[in-house]
């Protein structure tokens, strides 16, 4: 998405025609032009926009505080969309119309409405944030690792795989690295021991803050077997506002947990959905698991399933098709059953105006 100028592109729902093109500026004053240019097309409008949020944020914000309908559109069915386009190349036309198009393709009311959260928004951002200190941290803890192959392989050794980040790990190699000649190699395993030692206080920080954000917003989430505050989280950033979802269906649909099915005669099975929220989908797979281990009933469940002839990775799949039917109920507001705004309620809108 062009951050000076993205175009919006007009598309007829019924014929897939496009009825206009504007380049609009990414701005606020962009932002109103956008709604005047939009409004004067007739019929009903629905925004589509490339789920690139970082850099859509301000649109669709300024889209949704009008009143106005937004979908996500992910950039994997965009890219489909551009290359059954009969105009070659890429350019922000080009992408617009994929998007519109992908949208008419896959049908409006597949694609969750997008919603005004402010306490998801934190949630997602402060855990993107630690997500992104974690997987600095292991880059460092592999590179470390190297070095002490080098400066003394049977310490190395000795160091457990998955503890080198532990308090007491970390002071046993600052002990061992201060009594080496200090040559380039041990200076450089120092500076990376100490910002290992950095990463993780900040982790630390991080999580207890998004245990103390769940427990004002969300405690019940915590009081659930399996789900930690790193868990809840993620169902709380990555859902970004439950009322955005016609029903549990569509949220495990868009959490990559609903069952596709690959049956053939009298052979009735369903296979894993590789589509959908990862973030989301790891969630629920660490609290099935969590649960599976720790919870009674659903040790039950997880037998009974395998003695109808499911395998364990079977029946892990349909706990968690459950546990994204408990969760959305779980974070859908008091009285928010559906989505309360009646624009939300339209099923065929007569044009598409898409963003990229």
């Amino acid at each position: 998405m062009s951050t000076r100028a993205p175009t919006r592109s007009a598309v007829d729902a019924a014929t897939g025609q496009l009825l206009g093109e504007r380049e609009i500026v990414a701005r606020e004053q962009g932002h109103l032009e956008a709604l005047r240019w939009a409004r004067e097309l007739d019929g009903e409008i629905v925004w589509a926009i490339e789920d690139c949020r970082d850099l859509s944020h301000h649109l669709e914000q300024a889209l949704i505080a009008a009143g106005e309908r937004v979908v996500r559109v992910a950039p994997k069915l965009m890219g489909v969309s551009r290359r059954g386009e009969r105009e070659p190349g890429k350019s922000d036309q080009i992408d617009a119309r994929a998007i519109a198009r992908a949208v008419l393709r896959e049908g409006v009311e597949r694609f969750p409405t997008a919603f005004l959260d402010q306490d998801a928004a934190e949630n997602r951002l402060l855990c993107d944030h630690r997500d992104t200190l974690v997987n600095e941290r292991t880059r460092l803890i592999n590179r470390l690792r190297i070095n002490l192959v080098v400066l003394d392989p049977e310490f190395e050794a000795k160091i457990p795989t998955r503890r080198l980040d532990y308090p007491g790990q970390i002071n046993r190699i600052t002990r061992r690295l201060h009594t080496m000649p200090q040559t380039a190699r041990v200076r450089v395993a120092r500076e990376q021991v100490k910002r290992i030692a950095s990463l993780t206080r900040e982790a630390e920080t991080l999580k207890r803050e998004l245990r103390d954000l769940i427990r004002t917003h969300r405690p019940e989430l915590l009081a659930e077997v399996g789900c930690g505050p790193l868990c809840a989280a993620i169902l709380i950033g990555q859902t970004a506002g439950a009322e955005r979802f016609k029903s549990d269906a569509h949220f495990a649909r868009v959490a990559g947990v609903a069952p596709i099915p690959v049956s053939s005669g009298r052979h009735d099975r369903h296979r894993l959905d590789r589509g959908g929220n990862r973030q989301l989908n790891r969630a629920l797979h660490i609290i099935a698991i969590t649960r599976g281990r720790r919870d009674p009933a659903t040790r039950d469940y997880l037998a009974r399933k395998q003695a109808e002839g499911k395998s364990r990775i079977e029946a892990i799949r349909c706990l968690k098709r459950h546990l994204a039917r408990h969760y959305h109920q779980m974070l859908l507001r008091p009285g928010a059953a559906h989505p309360p705004s009646p624009v939300l309620a339209a099923s065929a809108p007569d044009r598409v105006s898409c963003v990229t």
